[in-house]
């Protein structure tokens, strides 16, 4: 055999190697519906191949996508991280144009954060923390519904975790009360302190939750200790937050996004003044999900 016709063979040898290789490559390891490994080829749509499998019957593009979704779960991850960050859906949309060449809509986006954020929430609610014996409340007007409304919170000055958080219209005894009772059933104990500012409500909703076991110390101030430094920060963080999304429209959709944002902020935002760990880290949560990538992906498996 000459060796034109030895190398012209060793070519066609390696070109459908070469192909077997690609062919193979493209095979996801399994159905993205039930798991089962008994899925086959089952031809093209808008030229991106489709699978078939055996055990559930079900049809599928290897698009790294969540079921039942057209965009891959990096993306999704990427606006939800964004969102909880500070950034608008338009700013969203237009870095997934230009980082992914995705085109969602901001309405779809939006879709996301509501269907992954309910999903994130509803497992932190069964987290067990262990958090200190000083805690320290605060409260901040927000705008929702065109009315200025409350937001009531408390923090674990030794974690940084945030206990528990309330809404109201009014800034009573049973608002401070409410959101001290919040906190005493998330954390499973009372605290030794709690720290506050002069708002006269906490006086009486302090005592009528917890009694004479805990003591109430009033702030003098940012410059003088104790006082609520902590928790002013955080609500920087917050109010960060609520100003891209300029005023919310209706009081359950601002309730599921503020508790979305404080899952991100306890869980999965490092906190600088925690070595870089997140609150939940250094309180012992247990949580499923280690980012909103984990979340996306984990919720068929929930």
């Amino acid at each position: 055999m000459s060796n034109r016709k030895l190398i012209r063979l060793l070519g066609d040898v390696i070109m459908k190697v070469s192909r077997e290789i690609v062919k193979n490559f493209d095979i996801p390891d399994r159905c993205k519906f039930c798991g089962s490994r008994h899925i086959v080829r089952y031809g093209h749509y808008h030229q991106r191949q489709r699978w078939f499998c055996k055990a559930c019957k079900r049809k599928f593009a290897d698009n790294e996508a969540p079921p039942k979704m057209k965009t891959p779960a990096i993306q999704i991850a990427s606006a939800l991280s964004m969102f909880y960050e500070g950034m608008s859906l338009n700013g969203i949309r237009r870095h997934l144009e230009q980082t992914y060449h995705s085109y969602p809509s901001d309405s779809t986006v939006y879709r996301w954060i509501v269907k992954y954020t309910k999903v994130a929430v509803k497992e932190a609610k069964g987290c067990k923390v262990t958090v200190g014996e000083v805690w320290i409340a605060d409260e901040t007007v927000l705008k929702i519904e065109g009315k200025n409304t409350w937001f009531w919170d408390i923090i674990d000055r030794k974690t940084r975790f945030l206990l528990a958080s309330h809404l109201s219209t009014s800034r009573g005894t049973r608002d401070a009360q409410t959101v001290m009772e919040r906190a005493a059933a998330r954390a499973g104990k009372t605290p030794k302190v709690v720290l506050t500012d002069r708002l006269k409500a906490y006086l009486d909703g302090i005592e009528l939750a917890f009694g004479a076991h805990t003591k109430h110390i009033a702030s003098k101030g940012f410059t003088v200790k104790p006082n609520t430094n902590i928790i002013e920060r955080f609500h920087g963080s917050l109010k960060a937050r609520t100003k891209v999304m300029r005023g919310m429209k209706r009081r359950d959709t601002a309730k599921l996004i503020m508790d979305g944002w404080l899952v991100h902020y306890n869980f999965f935002r490092p906190h600088e003044a925690l070595g870089d760990k997140t609150p939940a880290y250094k309180a012992g949560a247990k949580f499923p999900f280690k980012n909103w990538l984990d979340v996306v992906k984990g919720v068929e498996k929930i």
